[in-house]
């Protein structure tokens, strides 16, 4: 494949000539790093073979797109052609301009030690290798075989990082760092990542369920001290296993045939995930909610929020209408707390999630807060 073209209009669209990232992105080949990806369909996800098509390849591989790699516990690599594989993305390459976002925010300079949490596809490491030196990159996933695959792809495009398999949220990371960048959302800091920050050390990760990028530099203490970008950012969460625990479908049963309690809102059905703010500060008070929208018979707007507790709502906007009905049960209710957060957004204009002071202690408890308001993690 002639890739140089398709790599110089990616680094066009990502970064610009004179930036530290300008030339990693013209210069690294992304195709090599992801040959094979998954597209959707409506029965499932269905493995695409790069080289088979180059043209699609290029399209796909230069495009600021998220490829997916790895759907439940099958990556592309090993998927059937013809065969549709359904579950949940576990695996992708994440699209360049995230990449490159999440390594702008940590300030990488030659000489620094980099520790790339989450290898994927590679391509973050390969963006690293051509700023810093492989010398200096570490790259870690809690996968063997993307590990492996990743370490064989670098190798092909002529960078040898350190390439480590392991638990970057539960593991004693592999050596001291000048900077830590995550592409996978945690729950909080680990204290692992504080021990193995070097003094003056900076970390870039992303917080679980929300679209918030946090960087910190390390203090005296131990612990480290930073704020929530004003860019967004969102990637899949932590896992220790193959595949992420199962959806919650017993909890989506009832919330589809039980009654609950009923009420009426004044506002329009929401799909949350699409309005960063509200379904940040949502994730942060009360963790761990999986959203689902969709459309009744009727062609009314629905949505559906489930929690692991038993908590579900169940709301919908006729057509024609503004006001929406709710129904909501279990030991908590989860609408009445969007609710709460809506009317604070239409009130102040703005969430403080975006903007807000990080405080992490050496053990990792980590602290937000801005305006008079504070969460902990």
């Amino acid at each position: 494949m002639h890739w140089k073209p398709h790599a110089a209009a990616l680094a066009a669209q990502t970064a610009y000539p004179g930036s530290s990232w300008w030339v990693p992105v013209k210069e690294t080949p992304r195709h090599m790093l992801v040959p094979r990806w998954f597209t959707p369909g409506p029965q499932g996800w269905t493995v695409v073979d790069g080289p088979s098509d180059e043209k699609a390849w290029a399209a796909a591989a230069y495009s600021d797109t998220t490829l997916i790699t790895r759907v439940g516990a099958v990556h592309a690599d090993q998927a059937q052609a013809g065969r549709t594989v359904t579950g949940h993305p576990t695996s992708s390459s994440t699209l360049p301009s995230l990449v490159v976002t999440m390594l702008r925010h940590c300030r990488l300079t030659p000489g620094m030690r980099l520790l790339d949490v989450a290898t994927g596809s590679g391509y973050s490491a390969a963006l690293a290798c051509q700023r810093i030196g492989d010398d200096l990159v570490t790259t870690l996933d809690v996968d063997p075989y993307l590990t492996h695959a990743a370490a064989e792809r670098l190798d092909q495009i002529g960078w040898y990082p350190t390439v480590v398999t392991a638990d970057a949220g539960g593991e004693e990371l592999p050596g001291v760092f000048d900077r830590i960048v995550s592409t996978v959302s945690m729950p909080r800091i680990p204290a692992s990542w504080l021990a193995a920050l070097a003094p003056g050390g900076r970390l870039v990760t992303t917080l679980e369920g929300t679209g918030l990028i946090v960087t910190a530099g390390k203090t005296d203490d131990g612990g480290a001290r930073g704020r929530v970008e004003w860019d967004r950012g969102s990637f899949m969460a932590t896992r220790t296993g193959d595949d992420y625990p199962p959806a919650l479908s017993e909890v989506f049963d009832t919330a589809n045939t039980a009654e609950g309690e009923v009420s009426v809102s004044p506002f329009p059905v929401l799909d949350v995930m699409q309005v960063w703010e509200v379904w940040s500060m949502l994730s942060l008070t009360v963790p761990g909610i999986e959203h689902r929208t969709g459309t009744a018979d009727d062609g009314s707007r629905m949505t559906w929020m489930l929690h692991p507790d038993g908590s579900w709502a169940r709301a919908h906007t006729a057509q024609g209408e503004r006001t929406t009905t709710v129904h909501q049960g279990g030991p908590r209710r989860l609408y009445d707390t969007l609710e709460q957060i809506r009317w604070r957004w239409l009130e102040h204009g703005e969430l403080p999630v975006y903007g807000a002071q990080v405080t992490i202690t050496p053990d990792g408890e980590t602290t937000l807060s801005r305006g008079g308001w504070s969460v902990t993690l």
